[in-house]
């Protein structure tokens, strides 16, 4: 029988060598996670050590670090036992940066093809796939890393996903109250997540849209952006959370909240075009609204006291009979009153009567906008929401507004000031414009403009 001592030896020298080997492949896989995650600490706490006027240099500087950090990885060679996390982490770093890298997706295909398991590697080609634009590759990378593992960030892309999924009508609708819910799951996984509070603000902001400007939902979509900066400041730094929450408030028409948020998202990244361009675009808005209220229209001194005498002679006994809808729904009797008396907020029981001096619209068609002067010659903004695209007002009309809600504007911004007073409407319906109630065709659902391009 063969001495123990003959074949012992050998063997544990083939362990040692099995283990150092493992030791070996472990130390590098540490190694690379180490640079991959101090790569995206980099890239998200950015501004936490740069100033914003650093902000045009900071896709150079990722893209340098980037590339040293590909170098080093690429320095550790050998063949290793767990490739897939190797091919994983490459993928990973290589999609740190905003735009697409094909190599990223075939670092990351690769990486789930020997390892099906791996979560992380599904997430990240679902994010290379999202930059591609092929929006049905990534929603299947989501959802095959979620059946193999629950986790915030499979939850959260594919709350981004189910967004932009080519749908019309009521499957958008629901695509979008579907976005919600899995942004909120995300969320309860792990509540001091800056990034999934951020998602989920973005997916409340879309059903802001859907569901006709419900003022409940917008403010859900400001707290979740709130709440993203309070539990992780990077999230400050983030252009594209100044962008859409700007977005918000300037439906709620709180605009000097908005130009602020549009120009901090352009400091933050020179390279956007649309938060200068709405910046300006709305500046441009707010100046001739403020111009045409103070001149009431620009109207002539002629023209405006036949308006005015009409009002006072014919219109105000007609209409004082006029029973109202209601913020309830039902139709009732309401008090006139002359622009000058009514008080910021809802005036309940109120109806105020006036004639059209003008109309104006923005790039975004929403909302519809037009100046009421009324028998005193008092002069404030109509800005009507929710209308058909084929609906509005002319010079001339007679428009009486129930139960009007009143916001006073003192706005200032880049050097300009713009003062006005204007009537918030949710809803052509509710008005009487020349003696009629207006069709259940005046009114559609807003639909946002603009499409964010990353989250």
């Amino acid at each position: 029988a063969p001495r123990p001592w003959r074949t012992s030896p050998l063997g544990g020298w083939q362990d040692r060598r099995f283990k150092m080997a493992e030791e070996k492949e472990a130390e590098r896989e540490r190694r690379d996670r180490e640079l991959v995650n101090e790569l995206y600490l980099f890239r998200d706490h950015y501004f936490e050590n740069h100033s914003v006027e650093d902000a045009g240099r900071k896709q150079g500087d990722l893209t340098e670090r980037m590339n040293r950090v590909l170098e080093e990885m690429e320095s550790l060679e050998g063949s290793s036992h767990n490739k897939a996390q190797l091919l994983m982490l490459r993928g990973k770093a290589l999609n740190v940066v905003a735009d697409y890298r094909p190599q990223a997706e075939e670092a990351l295909s690769k990486a789930v093809k020997l390892d099906p398991s791996l979560v992380e590697a599904w997430n990240q080609l679902g994010e290379v796939y999202w930059k591609k634009g092929d929006i049905a590759a990534a929603k299947t990378c989501f959802s095959g890393a979620l059946s193999h593992c629950k986790n915030k960030v499979s939850l959260r892309n594919l709350s981004m996903v189910l967004r932009q999924v080519r749908a019309q009508g009521d499957d958008y609708s629901k695509n979008v109250f579907a976005s919600v819910e899995q942004a909120k799951l995300a969320v309860q996984m792990d509540i001091k997540d800056g990034t999934s509070w951020y998602i989920l603000g973005n997916a409340y902001l879309s059903l802001f849209f859907v569901t006709g400007q419900d003022p409940r939902t917008c403010q859900q979509a400001l707290s979740a952006y709130t709440q993203a900066e309070k539990v992780d400041p990077a999230a400050r730094s983030n252009p594209d959370l100044h962008l859409n929450r700007s977005t918000l408030y300037k439906y709620g028409e709180s605009y000097k909240e908005a130009l602020l948020g549009f120009a901090r998202a352009a400091a933050l990244d020179p390279a956007l075009l649309e938060p200068p361009l709405r910046e300006q675009q709305l500046l441009k808005f707010l100046g001739r609204l403020s111009a045409l209220v103070q001149q009431k229209g620009m109207l002539k001194a002629k023209r405006l006291n036949s308006l005015m005498s009409s009002i006072q002679n014919k219109e105000q006994r007609l209409y004082k009979e006029w029973r109202y809808p209601t913020a309830s729904g039902q139709h009732t009797a309401l008090t006139m009153k002359p622009l000058r008396s009514l008080n910021p907020g809802t005036n309940t029981g109120t109806v105020v009567l006036g004639k059209v001096v003008f109309s104006l619209t923005d790039e975004e068609k929403v909302p519809f906008t037009f100046g009421l002067i009324d028998a005193d010659g008092s002069c404030l903004a109509v800005m009507v929401y929710n209308i058909a695209e084929s609906w509005g007002v002319l010079i001339g009309d007679t428009v009486a507004v129930p139960e009007p809600h009143l916001k006073q504007h003192s706005i200032e911004h880049s050097g300009k000031s713009f003062t006005f007073s204007s009537v918030r409407v949710e809803s052509p319906l509710v008005l009487i414009v020349n003696g009629k109630a207006q069709s259940m065709t005046s009114q559609a659902a807003a639909v946002v403009a603009y499409k964010p391009q990353t989250e």
